[in-house]
């Protein structure tokens, strides 16, 4: 069955910087059904930051209990045997953020992208923020090509693996320009988007979703085009969860 839970953004704890998402977290761990769960940590879209394996080391293994692996596609070689090993014997995936164009090339070339929709059918609990988010979804609103020398560029629409038949948006009000460029690129595209705040989260359990929240100014919308008109609907955080295909629709 489908798990995911998809993270707008928001700090995990580097040194020196206060937790923001750690009620979301310990729902992530909480959907596992397992106190002391297995998580691996895919850092692919940082390139493999040392630090940021060492945070999630510190905040979900020693704060929160969980046994941490790391998944370094950049820095390290695997077997075959070795990723499938790492990807599908574990209880949950966190997905870490950087360039998420660069990740999905990197996974889609060592096969990491067939193993993930393995991993889903297998009921693993699929998580992460900004790129670790965007990836979950059939597109996602990246500033991916920031990454380069232009750090202006515009953003771009990147594929993702799918799992869920929209555009994400993640840092929808951090980010300046965010909101501009999503309702730009939804212009030109067919469907929805979910655009969601940092400190707020999808949560998606098998044909059903709920909003989870860390702030409480934090929101998530539902994005689209009508007619040649504009939408921007809140999606309402509430108690019991509801229909995605109503959502999508």
């Amino acid at each position: 069955m489908r798990k995911i839970i998809a993270i707008g953004g928001g700090e995990i704890g580097r040194t020196g910087v206060k937790n923001e998402t750690l009620s979301i977290d310990r729902e992530i761990i909480k959907l596992s059904g397992k106190s002391n769960p297995k998580l691996l940590f895919i850092p692919t879209a940082s390139g493999d930051a040392a630090g940021y394996i060492n945070s999630i080391e510190n905040h979900f293994g020693k704060k929160l209990g969980c046994k941490v692996d790391s998944l370094e596609l950049i820095s390290k070689k695997y077997t075959k045997k070795e990723l499938e090993d790492k990807v599908l014997k574990t209880d949950i995936i966190y997905v870490g953020g950087g360039n998420t164009l660069k990740m999905m090339k990197v996974w889609r070339k060592f096969g990491v992208d067939v193993l993930l929709e393995k991993a889903m059918k297998k009921g693993v609990v699929l998580s992460g923020l900004s790129a670790g988010s965007i990836c979950w979804f059939r597109y996602g609103n990246s500033d991916s090509a920031r990454f380069g020398k232009n750090k202006t560029a515009s953003m771009i629409r990147v594929k993702g693996l799918d799992m869920i038949p929209a555009l994400h948006c993640p840092h929808y009000d951090i980010e300046k320009g965010r909101e501009e460029s999503l309702k730009e690129m939804m212009k030109k595209n067919t469907g929805v988007a979910i655009a969601i705040d940092n400190c707020c989260a999808i949560e998606i359990i098998g044909d059903q979703y709920e909003i989870l929240k860390s702030k409480k100014t934090a929101n998530a919308y539902k994005i689209y085009w009508k007619g040649g008109k504009y939408f921007k609907e809140l999606i309402l955080a509430k108690k019991n969860l509801q229909l995605l295909d109503e959502l999508l629709k």
